[in-house]
């Protein structure tokens, strides 16, 4: 089977699009920058249309300047989201309300099972990963080195 490469712009206008017509897609994830909740050529993200207010940690499909990212709100303000990806160790971006495309609700894995990305243990993990962020650096290696490594 052929695989087929689209450029993430128009993948993303696609799943906006599709997104009027059907409730939620799945999409494959690239980079590492969700890294550890959000496995990249491993997982994939079901998104949803946005029906509810926004909240700190949700994690998003969002134009931010000149590219669309998946990332968590790690702020509010007004119609004003700051975005950080959990496998960033510096740096937010920042998007208002009207850029974003979806809300991601699960991970989809190789065999197809789906797990909810906003159960209760999952909350309390990337509130704690948040307050790691002065180490992050030093487990993602070794994350990277190990585990990552095992899993593929």
């Amino acid at each position: 089977m052929n695989k087929v490469t689209i450029e993430n712009y128009k993948l993303i206008e696609g799943v906006r699009e599709m997104l009027k017509t059907h409730p939620r897609v799945v999409i494959p994830v690239k980079g590492n920058s969700m890294l550890p909740f959000i496995i990249p050529q491993k997982e994939n993200v079901e998104l949803a249309r946005v029906e509810a207010p926004l909240q700190m940690g949700d994690i998003i499909l969002a134009w931010t300047k000149d590219h669309y990212v998946i990332h968590r709100i790690i702020g509010i303000d007004g119609d004003d989201l700051t975005l950080m990806g959990d496998g960033n160790i510096r740096g937010t971006e920042s998007c208002t309300m009207a850029d974003v495309v979806a809300k991601a609700e699960y991970v989809v894995d190789q065999n197809g099972k789906k797990h909810y990305l906003y159960t209760p243990f999952r909350q309390r993990a990337s509130r704690l990963w948040n307050v790691l962020l002065p180490v992050r650096r030093w487990i993602l290696a070794v994350y990277r080195r190990t585990i990552l490594r095992i899993k593929l």
